[in-house]
């Protein structure tokens, strides 16, 4: 501030006409006229365009002293409003042009630096990526959950959502499953809070039977989310997993509905239309089967993961259970339907041919990338 008071005070300290003014500062009293202001910022916008820089040194020093928080167009602004009124707008459109000029020179030679840098092989912006940005891929398992999703969509399903912190009421008892039940002990799960039970749900089925007590029939829904039951780890088990459940209710529906649903995505799905069922027990669906497809033995890897027979499990399925519909305020007497659930890391290991469950979890980029084809 100094330096710029004794700069304008030695060059403008000899006129004596036009409209003038005084600025005051600490011991620094200097007493200017407008006309030579206005000179000034037309001599200093011609010394901004002449001046030349041979280091990115110099170009931040020539930044502050014109465009710095203490520099000279700051002050220049500050005092504007002691400038005459018949001189303002002259004096105002010279401090934008000196502004102007100020930030396009920086800007040039700064450009000019990082030009030659990157030519000569030296190290420029260093804000800069080092790497052009890779395009990412999605989960194998999002992948297929949407795949699935998109089968049953054709056929009139819709999608429903909830919470993957239950109570013992959706997740178990109407289901079907009241306490001390023996089928309980095949969902050793996560309890949060005991009296009142509280757990992490062990399957999707908890969004249906919420679905069923907010909704009347007719129904139509399947129910994807993430799962979680207390299971040792292995290349086959993991103790969180996704699930895709479908559930079917209306008048007259029968389990040849069921089959038909069944035939219908195991060919948009897999491309293989032969399936069987055989006779199982789930405690929410009577009667209850598991759905195998042919998977064919073509190859050494059809042996393997069908040991030999060619047939493959798939998911479960069954005619839903009267209890569990009348415990979700749906009358039994009027209403039918069929429920089937599946795992979608199985469907995806069976797909991409992939051998070990754990691979979805360990985040290596190697394994993701190669879903990048799937988008």
């Amino acid at each position: 501030m100094i330096l710029f008071l004794s700069i304008f005070y030695s060059v403008l300290s000899k006129l004596k006409t036009g409209n003038c003014f005084s600025i005051k500062k600490r011991k620094f009293a200097v007493h200017f006229c407008d006309i030579t202001m206005l000179d000034k910022v037309k001599e200093l916008i011609g010394e901004v365009k002449a001046f030349k820089a041979t280091t990115k040194e110099e170009v931040e020093t020539f930044r502050i002293k014109y465009l710095g928080s203490k520099g000279l167009l700051k002050e220049l602004f500050k005092e504007f409003k002691n400038v005459d009124a018949s001189m303002r707008k002259d004096f105002g459109q010279a401090l934008n042009n000196l502004k102007n000029a100020a930030t396009e020179k920086v800007n040039a030679l700064n450009n000019a630096f990082e030009n030659t840098t990157e030519e000569n092989h030296i190290y420029g912006d260093l804000t800069k990526p080092s790497e052009p940005i890779s395009l990412g891929s999605r989960h194998p398992i999002s992948i297929v959950k949407n795949q699935i999703i998109d089968v049953f969509n054709r056929i009139g399903f819709t999608v429903s959502e909830g919470p993957e912190i239950e109570d013992d009421w959706h997740n178990f008892s109407a289901l079907n499953l009241p306490e001390h039940h023996p089928a309980r002990e095949m969902q050793d799960t996560f309890f949060i809070e005991k009296n009142p039970d509280v757990l992490l749900r062990t399957h999707t089925s908890s969004v249906q039977v919420r679905y069923m007590e907010n909704n009347e029939p007719p129904i139509r829904t399947i129910s994807p989310g993430r799962v979680f039951r207390n299971e040792d780890i292995s290349a086959r088990a993991h103790c969180i997993f996704h699930q895709v459940e479908g559930l079917y209710i209306d008048t007259d529906v029968s389990f040849a509905d069921l089959k038909q649903t069944l035939l219908y995505f195991t060919k948009e799905m897999f491309g293989k239309s032969k399936i069987r069922l055989r006779p199982s027990y789930f405690p929410f669906t009577e009667p209850s089967a598991e759905v195998d497809i042919y998977w064919g033995l073509e190859t050494e890897v059809d042996y393997k993961i069908t040991k030999g027979t060619g047939w493959l499990e798939i998911m479960g399925c069954g005619m839903v259970d009267p209890n569990v519909l009348k415990n979700c305020g749906i009358d039994p007497e009027k209403y039918s339907g069929y429920a089937f659930g599946m795992g979608i890391e199985r469907i995806a290991m069976l797909l991409y041919q992939i051998p070990d469950i754990r691979m979805f979890y360990e985040n290596d980029v190697r394994f993701l990338e190669q879903f990048k084809s799937v988008l």
